[in-house]
């Protein structure tokens, strides 16, 4: 019998999903749904190193999740798209009803 595969536009989804899957990810996109911020602020808000952010950074930047733009000697980035902001808020709607089950789930690691 052969192997079920994905459809590609679900292995496409799964990819989308992925830039939201890392904690240090989805942190910096809650930054940036609120508007234009530095790396250094970035950095101040999570914590994180600024070689940490700049990596992730450039993660969301090539896959289109975050956009740049250059102001003199500072790189602003901001979301590349408002929805960025709607999943991250029906992520927190869905969780109202589910985190339990979530929190206990052992399959997520």
């Amino acid at each position: 019998m052969p192997a079920i595969t994905a459809e590609p536009g679900t292995e496409l989804k799964s990819k989308l999903f992925r830039g939201f899957s890392d904690g240090s990810r989805l942190s910096i996109l809650e930054i940036l749904i609120e508007g234009d911020t530095t790396v250094g602020e970035i950095v101040e808000q999570t914590g994180l190193s600024q070689p940490n952010v700049s990596s992730h950074l450039r993660c969301l930047s090539e896959c289109g999740l975050a956009l740049s733009r250059r102001d003199g000697r500072h790189i602003y980035y901001r979301a590349s798209d408002p929805r960025v902001h709607d999943i991250i808020r029906l992520a927190e709607e869905l969780l109202a009803d589910s985190a339990k089950g979530v929190y206990e789930c052992t399959r997520y690691g």
